[in-house]
């Protein structure tokens, strides 16, 4: 039921959310920001030391920071290995036109 909402059809499109589309969503700052934000409201809630709440904060803060750069550089790969075949297809058929 929860990921429905993330693969319900979009209106505008009539189509279903990618996977691009979810992991730009799950990578954005405004998502990593909430996430962060969430963990701290609870850790306050536990009663938590402020210093291990930092410590937590910047692990978790961290470890969003290197997975968002890892599936940014895959799209950016995958979009450079779909350009590149689509590439040699385009000069196949402008050769044949001259």
């Amino acid at each position: 039921m929860f990921f429905s909402l993330f693969f319900k059809k979009n209106s505008e499109k009539g189509d279903h959310m990618t996977k691009e589309d979810l992991i730009r969503k799950l990578t954005s700052r405004k998502f990593a920001s909430a996430l962060l934000a969430f963990i701290t409201a609870v850790l306050i809630a536990f009663n938590m030391p402020e210093n291990q709440i930092a410590q937590i904060v910047a692990i978790i803060g961290s470890f969003l920071t290197l997975i968002s750069y890892i599936l940014a550089e895959g799209q950016i790969d995958v979009a450079a290995i779909s350009q590149a075949k689509e590439e040699p297809d385009s000069q196949k058929e402008e050769e044949e036109e001259l």
